[in-house]
């Protein structure tokens, strides 16, 4: 995997934290001070260029208010989230939806169907989140890395890998609410990198998928098991 100058560091479950080759800071699905993969060192977030929300659900928004207001990044994600974070606080947003492509803090940044839902959690209610989404980043370095979301296996990601071509995905894993190691191998057939990131998985009991099981069903695909708190560059 070549990432010439990019640092990716997985913060358990979803949550990424990555840093382009120009020195700025993106998190992706803010879920930091509740996550229980996260490790206590990586709890205060100090600095945030932009901030990208791939849909509604807690443990993917649980702190996107809280870093919004607190370090002002650019939130970026679907119409209505983006309308929600302004709604609670945060100064910065820049609303997208699907099919969408635009720049924020040097990244190139195209907002791809995901197959999930996308209700947001708000006191005792639940609001309508728009959709849930999935991400590919391109960086000035000509690296592109696809950040699935939460989402099953669906055909169109076909459509993904023809259009945009991103050599390194981030695949959710667990079971239960995204997709299990068979259909995350699937999705390789569909998208055909050469590097697979498993994420969302392990965080509860419920969420049973491995590493282990999709390296078996993809032997021709690096499989990137990450460790939380981990930077790889």
């Amino acid at each position: 995997m070549k990432l010439q100058g990019i640092q990716v560091t997985w913060l358990g479950h979803a949550t990424f934290r990555i840093e382009t080759p120009e020195g700025k800071r993106l998190y992706i699905d803010p879920w930091i001070a509740g996550n229980p993969m996260c490790p206590a060192g990586e709890k205060n977030v100090t600095r945030a260029d932009a901030m990208l929300c791939t849909h509604g659900h807690g443990d993917h928004i649980g702190d996107a208010v809280e870093v919004g207001k607190k370090v002002n990044p650019v939130a970026v994600g679907i119409f209505e989230l983006c309308m929600w974070l302004q709604k609670k606080g945060v100064q910065q947003i820049s609303p997208m939806n699907k099919g969408g492509t635009q720049t924020v803090a040097g990244v190139k940044i195209t907002m791809v169907h995901a197959v999930h839902s996308c209700g947001i959690q708000d006191g005792d209610q639940i609001v309508y989140g728009g959709e849930a989404c999935g991400y590919v980043l391109e960086f000035s370095n000509g690296v592109k890395i696809y950040h699935a979301g939460d989402t099953n296996v669906f055909s169109d990601m076909a459509i993904i890998r023809d259009l945009y071509a991103p050599k390194i995905v981030m695949l959710p894993i667990g079971d239960h609410f995204t997709m299990s190691p068979r259909e995350a191998a699937y999705a390789c057939k569909l998208l055909q990198p050469e590097t697979v990131i498993p994420m969302h998985f392990g965080t509860f009991p419920m969420l049973t998928g491995t590493p282990a099981q999709l390296k078996k069903l993809v032997p021709e695909v690096e499989v990137l098991e990450m460790k939380p708190g981990q930077t790889i560059s």
